[in-house]
């Protein structure tokens, strides 16, 4: 069985005629939270999309969990929390997430489960339409886990949110990784590269950075996230001769 969960192999993808990822390769190691970090436009979310297959191609190849990203098989093994709320606005947040029990062909106790994992069981009989914006992302994550995955690819899912629903989410999240889920989170908030095992510079559809925090910062030389991408940035765009 190989380390990696998520193996991108010069990954193409055009959108609107223009190149969004011109040539991208990336392993995401099993068991750990790798952080997708950027600017928006960057192609976090092209990649993301990708990963989970429902993103055309141009070239390349991506493989999660041994199999063609998008397989069958990889349909209850891979969750994915887009952007935008994916629930049901006129149901409950049980009602919501039991019916993607159902979809995955999970009881309802999985349902209570999930609703459990993220904190929300107090209310669980509220209607979406009615949660608060902390809630809402929650209510989410809990569509997303129902399935119990293995992989977990969650596109920006803390934006928006004040710091205390922040903090709680990644708290979520790292209890997920400690039980050995493999987490890929995209942000445009360089504060929670803190909170990741690993973390991914993306900037123009191309991978600045691959490394742990702390190798990060000792090779740019900076003091945190933020001045280390824009060191990069700068030594980036230097190399193209000045085209930031």
């Amino acid at each position: 069985m190989t380390s990696d969960a998520i193996v991108v192999e010069h990954l193409r993808v055009q959108r609107g005629g223009r190149e969004v990822l011109p040539d991208l390769s990336l392993r995401v190691p099993r068991g750990q939270v790798v952080g997708l970090l950027g600017p928006s436009g960057g192609g976090k979310s092209t990649l993301m999309r990708s990963v989970v297959g429902v993103q055309v191609v141009a070239g390349g190849s991506v493989t999660v969990l041994g199999e063609p990203a998008g397989s069958p098989a990889l349909r209850a093994r891979v969750g994915y929390l887009t952007q935008a709320a994916s629930v049901y606005a006129d149901l409950t947040v049980r009602d919501n997430v039991r019916y993607f029990a159902r979809v995955l062909g999970v009881g309802a106790d999985a349902a209570d489960r999930a609703i459990a994992a993220v904190d929300l069981t107090d209310h669980a009989g509220a209607r979406v339409e009615n949660l608060s914006g902390g809630q809402l992302s929650r209510a989410g994550l809990a569509c997303t886990l129902v399935g119990d995955p293995e992989v977990l690819v969650l596109d920006e899912p803390t934006v928006g949110l004040d710091p205390v629903l922040r903090r709680d989410l990644w708290e979520i999240f790292r209890g997920l990784a400690a039980d050995g889920r493999t987490l890929l989170v995209s942000s445009h908030v360089m504060d929670e590269a803190v909170r990741c095992d690993r973390l991914v510079l993306l900037r123009a559809g191309r991978v600045l950075s691959d490394s742990t925090l702390p190798d990060l910062l000792s090779r740019t030389g900076t003091d945190d996230a933020e001045a280390a991408f824009l060191a990069l940035v700068d030594e980036d765009a230097a190399h193209d001769g000045g085209a930031a």
